[in-house]
């Protein structure tokens, strides 16, 4: 990974890593710092620190977006030694705690055809689950700075948060906002995603900085944009699941692309089945 830190608000950076497009903040404080999300292996974890340590030699506090490889698998080379505290919502903490086997597997699987030298260090790295987590909201003081972490509801996983930086006007939104590609709906909930976004758009300006999960900074209104297309996904599976049409039916029409469609109906029925 060659990649660095830039500089988005007022002593609020991100570094996007190369390989997937993922997103890491950096918020600067008076002696202290935060980092949200970690990267997907302890290499890559090894050169975010280098790239942070770049912009400050403040000890951090890592926060975890969902538990997801690519945003918190690096957390033990960044958080471990020195013991350093880290954030996530319950749920998000309860997987990377109780099925780190599980979530390693499925993350080899997931990389294996098409990054196998990624899907090797990922199956052997570490994984060091959150020490603090969040139901629905916690305040964190960053040297004097107030850091906002929320739940605003399932969407992209059932443990998302969200990190909010009040006086730089920066919503950091995870995965639940995605600008290089079209969201990913294999654990999501996408009939209440839209309400997710509802929720973020509802703590940002017309100023505000969103930073997706995966691609560039973007603001209030394209998040707009990507809530109608949440709002119009979920409506046609709701429709396609009461007239008994097949997952596909959704997918022919649907924003996002056919792929990503079919797959958020098919979790769409799951909802309405009861067995999501």
């Amino acid at each position: 990974m060659t990649a660095r830190f830039v500089e988005v608000a007022d002593r609020v950076h991100v570094l996007r890593e190369p390989l997937l497009e993922v997103n890491v903040t950096l918020v600067v404080g008076d002696g202290e710092a935060l980092l949200v999300d970690s990267l997907s292996t302890a290499g890559q974890a090894a050169e975010l620190a280098a790239a942070a340590r770049a912009v400050t030699p403040y000890p951090w506090t890592v926060v975890n977006t969902h538990h997801h490889f690519d945003h918190c698998f690096g957390n033990a080379a960044l958080a471990a030694d020195p013991p350093r505290p880290v954030y996530a919502h319950e749920l998000a903490a309860a997987a990377l705690r109780e099925r780190p086997d599980r979530l390693r597997r499925e993350a080899y699987e997931e990389l294996r055809d098409e990054r196998p030298a990624l899907a090797a260090e990922v199956a052997e790295t570490v994984l060091l689950a959150p020490t603090h987590t969040v139901h629905t909201e916690t305040v964190l003081e960053i040297g004097g700075r107030r850091v906002e972490l929320r739940h605003p509801g399932r969407g992209h996983t059932d443990g998302d948060l969200v990190v909010r930086v009040p006086d730089a006007d920066v919503l950091v939104a995870g995965d639940l906002v995605e600008q290089s590609g079209p969201p990913a709906f294999e654990d999501s909930y996408p009939l209440q995603w839209p309400e997710a976004v509802a929720e973020l758009l509802r703590l940002t300006t017309p100023a505000t900085v969103v930073v997706p999960g995966h691609g560039d900074p973007v603001d209030a209104a394209f998040v707009r944009t990507q809530h109608a297309q949440l709002v119009e996904l979920a409506w046609l599976i709701r429709a396609a699941h009461t007239a008994s049409a097949p997952p596909e039916r959704v997918a022919a029409d649907a924003p996002f692309g056919a792929r990503p469609a079919l797959t958020a109906a098919r979790r769409g029925y799951a909802e309405l089945d009861g067995t999501a």
